[in-house]
Order: structure tokens, then sequence, then C-alpha cells
């Protein structure tokens, strides 16, 4: 007899184990799904529902060896991310973050895809606000995540014959250790909260929720999009 877990539809979330990929990763595990998380860090309090693997998201071979074997994946959520800060615009650095943040989820997604067909699972890959404007102190990053945003309707358009949807969304100012040092910054933080009409920086679980509903049937009929979840910022 299968165990739980087998019976479960697979959730695939890399990144799973902190900031944005760890609410996603707790959010989906709580709605049901067998959530496995892949990445190099993991905070303390992860929710003992979400199966936590550590594994170099570069090394599409070991990511793969992490999961279930031969389990159709219902949902894979590309959220590993890396900022380098001013250090991006040397080129080593400038490649190493669009290594992680484009490179390894496009060959992972692309090694699941016989997987995710057989489930008619559904991708959303984590954009960013700066794949709507520029940032002139992390040009990686930025430049990463318009080639997410781009990524992700190449796949939408070769993949629905299989019936994956595909689908990223472009968080904007989120309270994660990624966004430490621009809200430790008093002058900074000040600016930024002053441009969202929302007046306020988001919570993990807040883009965790629209990454479930981009997951689940409501959304059966949207691929290709990209929402941003921002509370205004991007629109200023």
């Amino acid at each position: 007899m299968p165990n739980q877990d087998q019976t479960r539809p697979l959730a695939v979330v890399t990144g799973g184990g902190t900031g944005i990929g760890r609410a996603v990763a707790e959010l989906l595990a709580e709605s049901g799904y067998h959530v496995v998380a892949l990445g190099l860090h993991r905070d303390d309090e992860l929710n003992t529902n979400v199966t936590f693997h550590k594994v170099d998201l570069t090394d599409t071979a070991a990511s793969v060896a992490a999961l279930p074997e031969g389990q159709p994946v219902a949902a894979l959520v590309n959220c590993a991310g890396m900022l380098r800060h001013q250090q991006e615009w040397e080129t080593d650095a400038f490649e190493q973050v669009m290594r992680v943040n484009v490179t390894a989820g496009f060959a992972f997604a692309t090694a699941l895809l016989d997987r995710l067909g057989s489930a008619g699972g559904a991708v959303v890959n984590i954009a960013s606000m700066w794949a709507i404007f520029g940032s002139p102190s992390a040009p990686a990053y930025t430049a990463s995540k318009g080639a997410v945003a781009a990524m992700t309707r190449s796949q939408a358009v070769a993949w629905a014959g299989r019936g994956i949807r595909v689908n990223s969304v472009a968080p904007g100012w989120v309270e994660t250790r990624i966004s430490e040092k621009a809200r430790t910054d008093p002058s900074r933080a000040e600016r930024i909260g002053t441009r969202i009409p929302m007046g306020r920086w988001a919570k993990p679980a807040e883009i965790a929720s629209v990454v479930r509903f981009l997951l689940s049937s409501d959304a059966g009929y949207v691929t290709g999009a990209m929402i941003p979840i921002d509370g205004g910022y991007s629109i200023c």
C-alpha cells in the first residue's frame, strides 16, 4: 500500500527552506501537497510537514535525485535566488547570479518535463519587480529576473500542448533575508516605504498565496502571465 506522501500530489519548491520559498512550501503542505524543498539553506523553524534536502541547485542531476523516484510532479516553484549587490558589476559575480537565478531553474524544469506532463502540472517561477525596471546596484539580479519572466513565457508556449501551465510572480519589497540590507538602512527603508502605495512591505505569506492560486485549478486557463505582488510599487 502506498504511503501517505505517495498519495498526495507532489510539489517541489527550490529555495524552499527560507524566505518566500519557505512560505510557499509551508502553505502548499497545508493545502494537501507532499512538499519537497530543495536548496542550500533552511530555517530551523521550517515546518516538519516539508521535506527538505540540502542540494546545490546548479547541479541538476543531484536536484532530480533528491525527489521521490518516478512520482509525477504536480507543482514546481522555482524560488531559489541569489543577490550579490555591487559585486554584480564584476563578470564572475554576474555569471554566478545568472546561473543560480535563471539557468538552474530552467534546467531543473526541463529535466522534470515528462513528470510535469504526466501530472498535468503547473510551474511558477519567481521573478521580481526588477523584471519591470532597473536597479543601479544589482545588474545581474535585475537581468536574471527579466530573463525569468521571458523564459516563463517561452515555457508556457512550448509546454501548453502537454497540459503544463507556466506563470511567474514579481514580488516587490518583501520582509525576507534577501532584503535585509535595504530594511536595515533607515534612509533607504524610508524612501522605499513612501513610494509603496499600500504603505508597507509584503509578508512572505502574501506572495505564497498568489503562487498557490496559480498552481490551482482556479487558474486553469492562466499561462504565460507575470503577476506583480508589490503593493503598487511598480506602477508609481
